[in-house]
């Protein structure tokens, strides 16, 4: 097992790498609540701890306040106090809303995680970033607080099916393309041993996307500056994940795509780095493009927290493993989308 530390305003919180579900009890006290989706809990349940569980469905559509609500009331029914302590098993939807509903209720919990799916383990569990939607658009609603513990049991991805994985490895390649050079070359070349989950290569994955967002993190908690450039194929990303309903890792990687273009186009890449980056992303069973209204995607665009004015704050690649931010406005964009017909 490897353990990282994130420090946090508020606290600080553990990543532990390869520990397992089973040994969940040492990390929380008596008074602890688990939060978990109904299929997590048809797999793992006999694993966790004697504890009140509170189940929730799956989906992005109840990523809700409505979903937050319905989780207060059995937590006023439980009798919790501040004394109570929240687990969320699952992935990225659970801890996304385990982290809201503890840092929320009776102004703040104490909380920890357990990442089922590949794409929690390395980005939605990381960092502190807890939220919901609301009113059609992603994580609107949210808070910064860290957990004290993120568990990433690598056993539990055995059961995940072939999207998820590949779900979660457009977040792995995203982390190589802002900040690690020898992590893309990796992936370029270790393909069966990635899209196998061979054990070996699963912790190098886990363990190096971590360590390169925990250091981002660390540096930049809030998202004043460099934590921006995590957001690395998400100004597309999220579009595509609004607008055809598909999973985030496979609409980030198409996002990546457009923006290792756009990067190409801005004069900062070359166009040889941004082939590469293509072919890495549709060699690991993932989107590179995709038909889409535009008009719908620059409607989206211009919902996008990362907006300020009419401009977006856009991660562009100076090579890969370097990443820069730039103001970029929006028309601009929408411009430089039809002269270079990217999606």
């Amino acid at each position: 097992m490897k353990k990282i530390d994130i420090t946090g305003r508020n606290g600080s919180s553990c990543l532990a790498i390869g520990e397992r579900l089973e040994n969940l009890g040492a990390y929380i006290p008596e008074q602890t609540i688990i939060i978990t989706d109904s299929q997590v809990r048809s797999l793992y349940g006999d694993q966790f701890p004697a504890c009140p569980v509170i189940e929730i469905g799956r989906g992005e559509a109840i990523k809700t306040l409505e979903t937050v609500q319905t989780i207060f009331q059995r937590l006023v029914e439980l009798e919790v106090d501040r004394s109570g302590f929240i687990v969320g098993i699952g992935g990225g939807i659970v801890c996304d809303i385990t982290g809201f509903v503890a840092s929320t209720y009776l102004r703040g919990l104490r909380f920890g995680f357990v990442s089922t799916t590949l794409l929690s383990q390395v980005d939605a569990s990381v960092g502190g970033k807890n939220g919901v939607n609301f009113s059609g658009y992603k994580n609107m609603v949210g808070v910064f607080n860290q957990p004290e513990f993120v568990v990433c049991d690598m056993a539990l991805l055995k059961t995940l099916p072939q999207r998820e994985i590949a779900s979660g490895l457009g977040e792995i390649i995203k982390h190589a393309c802002i900040e690690d050079m020898a992590l893309f070359e990796f992936l370029e070349t270790s393909r069966e041993a990635v899209l196998g989950l061979d054990p070996g290569a699963v912790e190098r994955m886990v363990h190096d996307s971590v360590l390169i967002k925990s250091a981002i993190v660390n540096r930049d908690e809030h998202e004043h500056g460099e934590r921006r450039k995590l957001n690395f194929g998400h100004t597309f990303g999220h579009a595509f994940e609004k607008i055809l309903k598909i999973p985030h890792g496979e609409a980030v990687a198409a996002g990546m795509v457009v923006a290792a273009a756009l990067s190409v186009e801005q004069g900062y890449l070359n166009a040889e780095a941004a082939q590469r980056i293509e072919n890495l992303v549709g060699n690991l069973h993932l989107p590179t493009r995709f038909t889409i209204d535009r008009g719908k995607v620059m409607d989206a665009m211009r919902r996008d927290k990362k907006r300020q004015g009419e401009s977006i704050n856009f991660v562009l690649l100076a090579g890969i493993g370097k990443a820069v931010v730039e103001s970029i406005p929006i028309e601009a964009l929408e411009r430089l989308m039809d002269r270079l017909n990217l999606c």
